[in-house]
């Protein structure tokens, strides 16, 4: 299970530069609205000090990260829903990521053009969340459409219907996807398989200058004075400070940050929350051979865990044999942890865990 998040803001706030610096993958970033046209897609590494943990234990020949992609998506703009500066197109690349990294420009520099020629991160969050629920009342109307037509000659289809027309109002109010109210299983569905804009989870970056990464400024506090409202997360970074992190050795970029008076670089701040707003945990398999990490969604039986790695792991799951990363690099040894008795064998109903070190045992 992959993280896929999309990166979207107006136009010259900073999306470009950041998905560049987290993926060296080269995407043009220019002083021009819409130097972003097809989105840019890049696959990132996830670092997790617990492999290297592993690594040290099993002296493992080969490192196997979890990964995430980003796709950068070209800066939306008031009228996009209806196609301006080419938005429909860009709109489309939103409807295909589990998430969106919403970045919003919270500092001041007359040399970058803003598209509305200031800086106020209340109404840039507005003009792209207004453009999501209009592209998003563009589906729902065509669902109620169809629902009542069902309806007409089978009842069955009366909940359904009856459930659009209550998102269709609640859109209607200005109010995202994500808030109505969703009484049972059955509307959870209707709701997820309508793939809305506005029902995807988000998280706001605000992007600042390098040298109100630790101070902050007001920009940051407009930024979590609505994501309180709306119970999302908020990232500060620097897009400038990500791009000079991405170019240096692995080994010099903790001195660098720590000189900055940070403690982790942007992207493992984005990547910490992206992790928790998708509700997914990591969990290792480890050897000789390889340490490989893998994500899996918060709530996953063990043997979704194992399908994970292969469909046949879970098909024919037999049993995991868990260790849990602080047993291991406690007690040096998985032998150890062994003679501890701190190697648990799990069945079937086995929740999976944050940091949980498994061998799955199965049938062919």
């Amino acid at each position: 299970m992959g993280f896929n998040c999309g990166i979207v803001g107006l136009p010259n706030v900073g999306k470009s530069t950041l998905f560049n610096a987290i993926t060296a993958a080269g995407a043009e970033a220019a002083n021009y609205p819409f130097c972003t046209i097809e989105p840019n897609v890049g696959v990132v590494f996830v670092d997790d000090e617990r492999i290297d943990g592993l690594v040290k234990i099993y002296g493992s020949q080969k490192i196997l990260p979890s990964s995430i992609e980003f796709v950068d998506i070209a800066g939306l703009v008031k009228g996009a829903s209806k196609g301006e500066g080419l938005g429909n197109q860009f709109l489309s690349h939103i409807r295909d990521t589990d998430a969106i990294a919403h970045v919003v420009r919270c500092f001041d520099d007359p040399n970058i053009i803003h598209v509305d020629g200031s800086v106020n991160p209340k109404r840039d969050i507005e003009v792209i969340e207004t453009e999501l629920i209009i592209k998003d009342m563009d589906t729902i109307e065509k669902k109620v459409r169809d629902a009542e037509h069902r309806a007409k000659n089978d009842k069955k289809a009366r909940p359904e219907a009856d459930f659009y027309n209550k998102v269709k109002d609640h859109l209607a109010s200005g109010r995202l996807a994500r808030y109505v109210q969703v009484h049972n299983d059955e509307e959870k569905i209707f709701l997820r398989d309508m793939h809305l804009l506005t029902n995807k989870p988000v998280m706001y970056v605000c992007n600042v200058h390098e040298n109100e990464i630790t101070t902050g400024n007001k920009y940051i506090e407009e930024v979590r004075e609505i994501a309180a409202i709306e119970g999302a997360k908020v990232v500060v970074v620097s897009a400038a400070v990500e791009a000079e992190v991405a170019e240096l050795p692995k080994e010099e970029r903790a001195a660098f940050l720590e000189g900055l008076g940070l403690k982790e670089s942007g992207l493992q701040q984005v990547v910490r929350e992206g992790m928790d707003l998708l509700g997914l945990i990591t969990f290792f398999t480890a050897g000789p051979k390889e340490v490989h990490a893998w994500t899996v969604r918060k709530g996953a039986m063990a043997p979704e865990a194992a399908g994970v790695i292969h469909t046949d792991f879970e098909k024919g799951f037999i049993r995991a044999e868990i260790m849990k990363c602080p047993d291991l690099f406690r007690l040096k040894s998985e032998a150890t942890v062994k003679e501890n008795g701190l190697l648990h064998v799990e069945g079937r109903e086995y929740l999976m865990e944050d940091g949980d070190v498994c061998h799955f045992r199965f049938n062919v």
